[in-house]
């Protein structure tokens, strides 16, 4: 497989890298590197996967819904247009993130 691997950015700060490792059907499964802005975003992130893992689809669905309003991008390391409209899944502990768009 091909090395792909973007940048999550807000605006010029880089929250992190995501290298791909796998494509599962519509997500690509990617191996998460956290940067120097990582902290601005960790808390929606993980507040989306609380929700998720208990099946609170309302609670989880407003913290996806903040997510997407902190205007990230997906920017790709090499050719390609940036991705703004993606659903975007941070597991830190297992340094793991997975996207799709």
């Amino acid at each position: 497989m091909e090395d792909h691997t973007w940048q999550l950015r807000r605006g010029e700060e880089e929250i992190g890298k995501l290298t791909l490792e796998a494509v599962d059907m519509f997500w690509h499964d990617c191996r998460f590197e956290a940067s120097a802005g990582w902290p601005t975003v960790r808390p929606l992130i993980e507040e989306s996967r609380r929700a998720w893992e208990r099946g609170n689809t309302e609670a989880a669905l407003k913290a996806d819904e903040a997510i997407h309003a902190l205007g990230l991008e997906l920017v790709p390391n090499g050719e390609g247009e940036p991705i703004t409209e993606f659903l975007l899944r941070i597991d830190i502990d297992g340094g793991s993130a997975r996207f799709r768009y």
